[in-house]
């Protein structure tokens, strides 16, 4: 199986679009002609992990964090990142990396912690901005319904749990085409109207070219005519963190020793507790203050996510719990995600859970 068949697969549920601009996803080594029958799934790439991969034999690793951040100038081994490069180039080992995008997206790794913790009614926290377009345009009545249909399958028309969502006018429009033209309805150098259908709908940003490529194939036109509006809707199902409520409520110390049980963690360091039930809770992967105030905002009685600081803490401000379960702990179970979006698609392909604990933080009991 080729490379570019598993990411592509990625990035159809993660689209590398929904990265943050510091950010890094994608193929990192290797080319997307390459082959491979085998992949070896982890959070982070260490050196530890490149040699798991040599041993066994793997020739994919899908990580959830990028091994390379920042721009490399050489290549000489004198850091961990750079020793993992030469290892993986070495051996002719892939390394690609879904890691913002995979935050960003239902069944992503917010989703995944909203599911070992149990929570119902999940939705996306702090949803993104400038990511949806409008199209509009004017087809011909008789083929209004195969444009329409040609234009969501690429990739338009979503919104919310609703597929195939749009809006038609019925009109007339008018035109007239020079000698160079050969126009399906009327006269070149004559001025023609047609009873046609103004179509509109919202497509993401990212399948812009893939709406276009299908709005000109399945349009009967030569030339087509369409606008393209920027949105400031937010987009509800693509963002950071996710809410969700608890199907029962629980007291704060009882949950907060769930998700201690359930996470692993060494340790969880919390703002003051109130000595009130728990039924609504916010998560974030990773490092998630900069969404303390959506939290607070959403009605959350607890905010769960990594690598809070200190002053951070007194935003809380007697209005929410801010839990810190660590970052490694709050992100560990991304790697079920990729194996299950990955098993689901290819059952016959080979992927196997890193066996590497790439946590570099320890605690002292």
């Amino acid at each position: 199986m080729r490379i570019s068949e598993i990411t592509q697969h990625i990035e159809s549920i993660a689209p590398l679009a929904y990265q943050e601009s510091y950010d890094n996803a994608g193929l990192l080594v290797g080319s997307p002609s390459d082959d491979v029958s085998n992949a070896l799934i982890c959070l982070d790439v260490t050196e530890a992990v490149i040699d798991e991969a040599i041993t066994e034999g793997f020739q994919l690793i899908i990580a959830h964090h990028p091994l390379i951040f920042s721009g490399i100038k050489k290549l000489n081994g004198k850091n961990e990142v750079e020793r993992c490069l030469l290892k993986a180039i070495k051996n002719d080992i892939a390394i690609y990396a879904a890691h913002t995008n995979l935050d960003s997206v239902h069944g992503g790794v917010n989703s995944k912690i909203c599911e070992k913790i149990g929570l119902t009614n999940c939705q996306i926290l702090a949803p993104a901005k400038n990511q949806l377009k409008k199209l509009v345009t004017f087809i011909p009545t008789e083929q209004a319904q195969s444009v329409q249909q040609a234009v969501f399958e690429a990739g338009a028309g979503h919104i919310g749990n609703y597929d195939s969502c749009g809006f038609s006018l019925n009109g007339e429009g008018s035109f007239r085409g020079n000698e160079n033209t050969n126009p399906f309805v009327g006269e070149k150098g004559e001025l023609h109207t047609e009873k046609e259908v103004r179509f509109e709908t919202i497509f993401p940003a990212n399948k812009q070219r893939n709406v276009i490529s299908a709005l000109l194939s399945a349009h009967p036109y030569e030339e087509v005519a369409y606008d393209i509006f920027s949105l400031d809707n937010q987009f509800e199902t693509v963002g950071a963190g996710m809410v969700g409520e608890l199907p029962q409520a629980m007291d704060e110390v009882g949950f907060l020793q769930m998700v201690k049980k359930q996470f692993g963690c060494g340790v969880i360091r919390h703002s003051p507790l109130f000595g009130k039930n728990i039924q609504k809770v916010a998560v974030c992967g990773g490092s998630g203050s900069f969404l303390i105030r959506q939290a607070i905002n959403s009605g959350a009685d607890i905010f769960i996510t990594g690598d809070l600081k200190y002053h951070q803490f007194f935003e809380a401000e007697g209005k929410i719990i801010l839990a810190d379960i660590g970052h490694f702990e709050s992100e560990q179970y991304t790697k079920e995600v990729f194996y299950e979006l990955l098993t689901k698609k290819f059952p016959k392909f080979a992927i196997r859970l890193s066996g590497i604990n790439t946590n570099p933080i320890n605690y002292l009991i």
